[in-house]
């Protein structure tokens, strides 16, 4: 296990929506939030129900929610916070990430 667990926050309202998600998906038991090259900023968060943990796996769980995080993506991920927003703009996760430079008006792709 490379990074501390401690390195990506989950914040309460998105650790309640990952739960409601989960439990309405059989037999799903987290959600993978990945980084993957592309994206209109060169970088694109990836977000899935997965059924099992990977071995390079980070876990973060918060309030029965549990975010699966691979090294790889926690590397660009560091510091960063997974929240849930639901305004007028829609319901969509959103990654707060330190290491971004450059972002995009959609949210889900960055530079570093």
């Amino acid at each position: 296990m490379g990074a501390n667990a401690n390195t990506v926050e989950v914040t309460e309202s998105a650790a309640k929506r990952i739960a409601r998600i989960v439990s309405s998906e059989p037999g799903k038991i987290a959600l993978r939030v990945s980084v993957e090259g592309g994206g209109c900023s060169g970088f694109s968060y990836k977000f899935d129900l997965v059924d099992a943990r990977n071995e390079d796996d980070i876990a973060i769980e918060r309030d029965g929610a549990t975010v699966l995080i691979d090294d790889l993506s926690l590397m660009y991920m560091n510091g960063s916070v997974i929240d849930f927003v639901d305004d007028l703009m829609g319901q969509s996760f959103q990654i707060k990430n330190p290491n971004a430079v450059a972002s995009c008006g959609c949210g889900t792709s960055f530079s570093v």
